[in-house]
């Protein structure tokens, strides 16, 4: 019995602090185009669902749920008033999560929680009073709840912002313990009221990475990601450093003060990679042989991607080269760490199958945040590495590789500069 004991009470500890042991693979389910869609996009997505269930992804991130200033959702004032945004209603919502649930696939909503639009003018004659969506008071807050630096909009008497500042809309006082309390509250009610089971947490960088803890320790997310978007660091010509080291320091310092159970967007192995697939791809290996982005420091905490709704749709404000985007997906889907497709790419873009292939070999092998990865070549146009025992890629326009492909491997995905082999 006593055995039986230790063996419950480690299976506890590991559920408790291993963050998302279990392999995952997420899918963005939106574009920035996505609000404007005819009869709403809660209801087109409905239709991906089996082409989604097909390629094996876990989880979809949806858009931000609640109404909001702006179209696309990031500008959120009535938080519980889910009827009012341009992606569908409640009743929509609900249904496209429940028909998500019937595949075994969960959702994550988009937290923009850092700044809130008011619904109104307070005596001063500026948008200060913030209203929650309910009957009741809950979120209607005052500028007592905006930070004090936020000069256009605060009273002065709230606490000091812990992040950077957001210019467009009033930054939220995190350290407001009604604060605290009235926003756990409604992320729980997203859970079980509406059917969500995680968070992307939207602009991070907007407060304390100790604020990002509450909430995870206050909801229990089944999965969580955060966006900590920072520039990489550059040489005096303009080029990208080789070494991005302190880059993904930081989102390693993220994760860890935020309580290890967060992941982080691996804005660093996208930075690397879309440079690499341009005639660098030496850039792929580090100073002591592993991946140069956060999956060579923390896979089980970083979450890798191509593009989203920022960084490519019909924003493009940092593009991965058009003709290069399989490249990354053979990269990131045979690489630890946890992969998100993008909606454009393998919908719009014409490359759901290729990227279902690159997802099946990854699901067929059991490629993981923990998996080995030894790099056999990184030159200028080939990169090759094997993923656990199983599994061989390469890409690059380099078409002698010599014998690094054992005999009893065979080709399982492939395309323009990319191949991926798995073992008989």
């Amino acid at each position: 019995m006593s055995t039986l004991k230790s063996f419950c009470f480690l299976s506890f500890l590991l559920a408790t602090f291993l963050p998302f042991t279990s392999p995952a693979l997420l899918f963005q389910g939106f574009n920035w185009e996505s609000s404007n869609k005819a009869g709403g996009w809660y209801n087109s997505l409905k239709n991906s669902i089996p082409d989604l269930s097909n390629a094996g992804i876990t989880h979809v991130w949806l858009p931000p749920p609640s109404q909001s200033v702006a179209p696309q959702g990031y500008m959120p004032g009535r938080l519980y008033d889910l009827d009012a945004s341009k992606y569908g209603s409640q009743a929509d919502l609900k249904s496209l999560i429940q028909a998500f649930r019937q595949k075994g696939i969960k959702c994550l909503a988009d937290m923009v929680i850092n700044h809130r639009t008011a619904e109104r003018k307070d005596g001063r004659g500026i948008y200060c009073i913030f209203e929650g969506g309910t009957s009741d008071d809950r979120l209607d807050w005052g500028p007592s709840f905006i930070c004090r630096g936020d000069k256009e909009y605060s009273d002065g008497q709230g606490n000091d912002d812990t992040g950077e500042d957001f210019q467009p809309a009033p930054d939220i006082d995190h350290l407001n313990p009604r604060v605290q309390k009235e926003l756990s509250d409604w992320m729980n009610w997203l859970k079980t009221e509406i059917g969500f089971d995680g968070w992307r947490f939207d602009f991070v960088k907007g407060y304390a990475p100790s604020i990002t803890k509450v909430y995870m320790e206050n909801t229990s997310p089944d999965f969580a990601v955060g966006e900590k978007w920072d520039s990489l660091s550059h040489g005096p010509d303009g080029k990208l450093d080789a070494n991005q080291d302190g880059h993904r320091g930081a989102l390693k310092d993220w994760v860890q003060a935020a309580g290890g159970a967060v992941a982080a967007f691996d804005f660093t192995t996208k930075g690397i990679l879309q440079a690499a697939v341009q005639g660098e791809l030496w850039r792929l290996k580090d100073s002591n042989g592993k991946p140069p982005g956060f999956i060579g420091i923390l896979p089980q905490n970083a979450v890798t991607f191509i593009d989203n709704h920022d960084t490519g749709s019909t924003q493009r404000l940092w593009p991965f080269p058009s003709d290069k985007v399989m490249l990354g997906y053979a990269y990131i889907l045979t690489h630890p760490g946890t992969p998100c497709i993008f909606y454009d790419h393998f919908f719009d873009w014409g490359l759901k199958e290729a990227i279902s292939k690159l997802a099946a070999v990854r699901n067929r092998n059991g490629i993981n945040t923990a998996s080995r990865v030894n790099i056999l070549a990184s030159d200028a146009d080939v990169y090759i590495a094997a993923i656990g025992d199983r599994v061989i890629m390469k890409i690059g326009p380099k078409m002698d590789i010599g014998n690094l492909i054992p005999p009893d491997f065979k080709v399982a995905a492939d395309g323009t500069d990319y191949a991926v082999w798995e073992k008989n």
